[in-house]
């Protein structure tokens, strides 16, 4: 399960984003920079005596695993732990570039930074972290190792600790630094398992429409020559405005769902790359002008779900977050379910960050029904007018304290002012889906 719309890092004048909040400015009282470079009476920095250039040198190259403290684009320094590092110069023993992860941060703001940006005065042995993990075990309380066992999985609760070991080993450097999409460059965050002739590659060139990719520059330019996409394969089941959402069914169009789960993969963590997309139907959401129909974001769900999911996966792509893009495709994936006659759920396991989008909404949709029945309504005929499943009406509302139990049945608690407190605590709703411009048959009756 995807995220969505999560919180923002600049990239190249866009906006970026993802969990955890890690590209908010680190707490005042987060890392300490290093300390400040002797300078002359006349202003200009002092050369490091002789010892402390011996000292300096004596610790490179830094091995992976080393923590130091590193200038990031803030200007400011901040812990970062060496995840890889390759050779720049081969007639230097000393000349690399490291990959770090900065430790206050999530892992999509890992990149390679130059020596220079390293203080290496900070240096920290380097300790087999199976023997730091034993230490630290024996000192931390139950709770504190659950919790670090928490933020260890977030995003990848369906994973045990060799598979989550295996899956970070594998995806721990980022293989594509920035895609072309349409009139934007955009920064990655993720690794993703492209074929092996792209792994020279540090930018790729997508065609917005068929999501092919490609290489070099002059090679897009002479696709979009000839490609006579201008909006995504598959049928146009909504438009309102400017706005318009394609059905794109993964068996008839497999290469452009491979595509797309190729390039959702660059900005989701966790997403499992399913190879083979005949299962699923992708609703991708569009802003049209007169050049086209381009891709702002999309959701996958399976054709035959047994669980009842609504919704496989996620995505708001980063120049189009913080427009309520990514909650319009959880309340679309709900007007689906409506037209189907089902209720419906999001595939588990939700990340925190998926859970969190998906109560804002669920507490939106109950609230707003609840404030007009004054209460008077069963969580049946909840489900009932909202396609949300019974469980996530019972734990949204037992979440707000708003449901009590009482001889052998939920009550719900409905005073106006506490649902008005929740309501505005939840945000606002979004951009709304305007159900008379759907047209859409449900899969099953196709054919």
């Amino acid at each position: 399960m995807g995220s969505i719309d999560p919180p923002r890092a600049e990239q190249n004048g866009t906006a970026s984003a993802v969990v955890a909040d890690p590209d908010q400015k680190p707490a005042a009282g987060g890392a300490m920079p290093p300390p400040a470079a002797v300078k002359h009476s006349n202003g200009t920095a002092a050369e490091p005596d002789a010892p402390t250039k011996r000292r300096r040198m004596s610790v490179l190259p830094l091995e992976v695993g080393t923590r130091v403290m590193c200038r990031w684009r803030d200007g400011k320094y901040h812990p970062v732990k060496v995840i890889e590092r390759r050779k720049l110069n081969p007639g230097d023993p000393n000349d690399y570039e490291y990959y770090v992860h900065y430790t206050e941060f999530n892992r999509r703001l890992d990149e390679w930074v130059k020596l220079e940006q390293l203080d290496l005065d900070s240096v920290e042995t380097v300790v087999d972290e199976k023997v730091e993990d034993k230490v630290t075990g024996l000192k931390m309380t139950r709770h504190q190792k659950r919790k670090i066992d928490e933020t260890h999985v977030e995003g990848h609760e369906e994973l045990d600790a060799a598979s989550l070991r295996e899956h970070e080993e594998f995806t721990k450097v980022k293989n594509i630094a920035t895609i072309e999409l349409g009139r934007y460059e955009i920064e990655t965050w993720y690794f993703s398992p492209f074929p092996p002739e792209y792994n020279d590659c540090s930018k790729l060139y997508f065609c917005e429409f068929c999501l092919n990719f490609m290489k070099r520059k002059e090679q897009l330019q002479r696709h979009m020559k000839k490609c006579d996409l201008k909006h995504p394969p598959g049928d146009e089941i909504y438009r309102s405005g400017t706005l318009s959402m394609f059905e794109v069914d993964g068996k008839k169009n497999k290469v452009y769902g491979q595509n797309l789960c190729y390039l959702a993969k660059l900005f989701l963590d966790h997403k499992t790359l399913y190879y083979d997309v005949d299962l699923f139907l992708f609703y991708v959401l569009c802003e049209c002008d007169d050049r086209g129909c381009h891709m702002v974001g999309y959701f996958s769900k399976e054709k035959h779900s047994e669980e009842s999911y609504n919704l496989a996966c996620i995505l708001t792509l980063p120049p189009y977050q913080r427009k309520g893009y990514g909650k319009f495709l959880i309340a679309f994936s709900y007007e689906l379910s409506k037209k189907e006659g089902k209720v419906g759920t999001p595939e588990r396991p939700l990340s925190d960050l998926g859970l969190l989008s998906y109560k804002g909404y669920w507490t939106r949709v109950l609230l707003d029904i609840l404030k007009k029945h004054k209460g008077n309504i069963s969580i049946k005929e909840l489900s009932d007018m909202t396609a949300i499943k019974a469980d996530d009406i019972l734990n949204t509302l037992q979440s707000l304290d708003l449901i009590q139990y009482r001889k052998g049945q939920h009550v719900i608690c409905a005073d106006p002012k506490v649902l008005d407190r929740h309501l505005k605590a939840a945000g606002r709703g979004g951009l709304e889906v305007d159900v008379s411009k759907l047209i859409w048959t449900p899969y099953r009756e196709q054919g």
